[in-house]
């Protein structure tokens, strides 16, 4: 098997995300088309790492809402912020959302935090070390829990990365705080591998942080309406229905600083990031894009 520089993963990447087919990605990237095996096998690991988070035993694994008194009617989901690269006026976004919505439940959909320095991929020499990121994410978090007392919280690859280097370097995990203890949050947020919940209409939807790129294939596998984040291209609601009824999927964007070194890597696709996010109101999906103006910052409406 051929061994793929960095770039050449970041190009197979975005030229997978445009639609080539293997055979031409190889071409492309590695001058052969006899190697679309390098490629498939580099995609598959990708769409691997996307769902092969360890789940710790601490975690609430699936909650269904029935067995709770949660409110389901007004839920807020949080996408990708990817702390400290995310977008200036995430705050601001989130709370107008907070006073327009009047939210009963909030679920951050993962990737909470970005933390770059940490990745299993080469990180930027330019950007901060793992220790300054978490000095800079902090504060965010405290103003997002004041907004957001009472939150769950996906698990991610990178909102898990931690756990996963331990995991790989053999760090038992008597060794580790807890991410309510690192962030500065009480019990009050929650982490969960995943999550059906009950709407008021009496239907189930499943959580993820990204199980599949495409969320139709998703929600059908599934068998339910589905909520995901992590493909931060992606913002849409697809519907579709069978003899029992009408389902949805919905992709939520993210909260990025598409400007921001941590994302250079996508610098190679012509789609960009779609800065944003989602609600469930009364059982039904709604999209929230966050408009920009020319500078890139939130137009406050």
């Amino acid at each position: 098997m051929a061994r793929l520089t960095q770039n050449d993963k970041d190009r197979i990447e975005g030229l997978d995300s445009l639609g080539y087919t293997s055979r031409e990605i190889s071409e492309i990237v590695l001058g052969r088309g006899s190697r679309k095996s390098t490629v498939n096998d580099h995609l598959a690991k990708v769409e691997g790492e996307v769902s092969s988070y360890e789940v710790r035993e601490d975690y609430n694994h699936t909650q269904v809402g029935p067995t709770s008194s949660v409110d389901n009617s007004r839920i807020l989901n949080i996408s990708d912020m990817h702390i400290p690269y995310h977008h200036p006026d995430l705050l601001a976004f989130l709370q107008h959302l907070k006073d327009k919505y009047n939210p009963t439940r909030i679920i951050c959909l993962g990737d909470e935090l970005d933390k770059h320095a940490l990745s299993y991929h080469d990180s930027d020499p330019d950007l901060p070390s793992a220790g300054d990121e978490l000095k800079a994410s902090i504060p965010i978090i405290k103003q997002i829990s004041e907004m957001f007392p009472v939150m769950d919280v996906l698990e991610s690859n990178h909102g898990s990365l931690v756990w996963r280097k331990a995991k790989t370097h053999g760090i038992p995990r008597h060794y580790l705080k807890s991410y309510n203890d690192v962030l500065g949050v009480d019990d009050n947020w929650k982490w969960h591998f995943d999550m059906t919940i009950k709407l008021p209409d009496g239907s189930l939807c499943y959580y993820h942080h990204g199980k599949s790129k495409d969320v139709l294939k998703l929600t059908q596998q599934m068998a339910m309406s589905a909520v995901q984040g992590h493909f931060h291209e992606d913002f849409k609601i697809h519907y579709w229905g069978n003899p029992t009824g009408l389902y949805w999927g919905l992709q939520s964007g993210c909260l990025i600083d598409d400007d921001s070194y941590a994302y250079a890597y996508n610098n190679v696709n012509i789609k960009r990031p779609v800065v944003g996010t989602s609600l469930i109101i009364d059982s039904h999906p709604v999209l929230e894009p966050m408009v920009l103006s020319g500078d890139g910052r939130w137009r406050g409406y």
